[in-house]
């Protein structure tokens, strides 16, 4: 099954680019005389069109995961932690009903105020990200399966996904809670962006098919382990060790998630090596797209291309860290240690070995040839200039 759908230009980037692509109005204009009769949404940005593939696992693969419930409930939900044991965003934030309220805020704008506006617009996309939730658990109960059926459904494939968004929905809340204290953002124009991001939803490409959604969710997780883990890092070099403390505390979770997604795919390459393989080349032929790839703030067309250009310039998330996972990933799952594939399976499995050496030539081709970066307005921090 197939239809056409809208989406961004920025949809299939899977790591941070250099400016200077194609110009997004022209580009825009174009489309827009090849849907003359489209009807006009609201909150919809910019969008191209291309085909989507949905359903693409064959019907007698649901078997296997309907067979993994009593693996999934002792292998993957071990992996949750109790709400009780679960720290809370209100751990890191100033406590609104003691006394010393109001100085605890002082402290945080005070110690906020040493941080550039480079590293606030790198953390508030990362916040913007995580507030669009809604999305990615939407996005894992298309995946046929293991969906959660009902909405409280009992199995361990839904309990897992409610609980791991249950988890994930802390990471939002508390930088959301941290900028807004700080007095540094315009959270209006934020929160307009998490409206515009949820509204438009995302498109990984998993067609329905958990072989593919769990190896994207595997990539992301450990990706924003790494994201996540940066931005601590440099949160402590300009010396805020409270924010230091709240990102390290993120990507630990980040990174229990990560495990638990890598484990679903380790038993799945197990059971079936050949269809795995295939399914971890198609995903990165594709390329893996960001969580919040269609990310808008009603006036910046190019707005996730232009907050990627600055994470890559921080070494907060970059084309070398795109190659490390996948390159993390193929020795984790002993892609080059299979045997008895069949020939598109030992294709794939050459070009898995092979793809993270080529990205890395390509990307320092690109910086070799990479002029000085412009700089932008960021709506985010009052349209205040930040380089690329």
């Amino acid at each position: 099954m197939a239809y056409r759908l809208a989406l961004r230009p920025e949809t299939f980037l899977c790591v941070p680019q250099p400016s200077g692509r194609r110009n997004a109005r022209s580009y825009r204009a174009r489309m827009a005389c090849d849907r003359v009769d489209a009807p006009k949404r609201p909150f919809t940005p910019p969008r191209e069109v291309h085909v989507q593939v949905t359903h693409s696992m064959p019907p007698q693969k649901i078997e296997i995961f309907k067979s993994l419930e009593n693996w999934a409930e002792n292998n993957i939900l071990v992996h949750l932690k109790s709400v009780e044991k679960c720290w809370q965003p209100q751990d890191f934030l100033p406590q609104p009903s003691s006394e010393g309220f109001y100085e605890e805020v002082k402290e945080l704008r005070e110690r906020s105020k040493e941080i550039p506006d480079d590293y606030f617009v790198c953390l508030i996309g990362d916040m913007i990200t995580e507030e669009a939730l809604p999305t990615y658990q939407t996005m894992l109960n298309t995946l046929d399966g293991v969906r959660d059926e009902t909405g409280a459904s009992l199995s361990s494939w839904a309990i897992w996904t409610r609980a791991w968004t249950a988890e994930e929905n802390r990471h939002g809340d508390l930088l959301n809670k941290y900028l807004y204290l700080s007095g540094r953002v315009d959270m209006k124009q934020i929160e307009k962006t998490i409206q515009y991001l949820i509204g438009s939803g995302m498109d990984p490409r998993t067609e329905n098919n958990p072989f593919l959604g769990f190896i994207y969710t595997s990539f992301q997780e450990r990706a924003t382990f790494i994201s996540h883990g940066n931005t601590a890092r440099l949160a402590k070099e300009h010396g805020d060790l409270k924010l230091a403390q709240i990102c390290g505390t993120i990507a630990s979770d980040e990174k229990r998630h990560e495990t638990a997604y890598t484990k679903i795919v380790d038993k799945l390459f197990e059971i079936d090596p050949n269809g795995m393989v295939l399914a971890f080349a198609d995903m990165m032929k594709k390329k893996i797209s960001m969580p919040a790839h269609l990310m808008y703030d009603g006036r910046d067309d190019n707005l996730f291309e232009h907050f990627s250009a600055v994470t890559q310039r921080l070494g907060i998330y970059t084309a070398k860290d795109y190659a490390d996972i996948l390159e993390f990933l193929v020795t984790r799952w002993k892609v080059g240690e299979l045997t008895d594939l069949s020939g598109k399976g030992n294709r794939a499995q050459d070009f898995l070995c092979t793809l993270a050496p080529r990205i890395r030539r390509l990307e320092e081709r690109a910086q070799g040839k990479a002029k000085k970066a412009p700089t932008i307005p960021f709506s985010w921090i009052y349209d205040r200039q930040v380089q690329l």
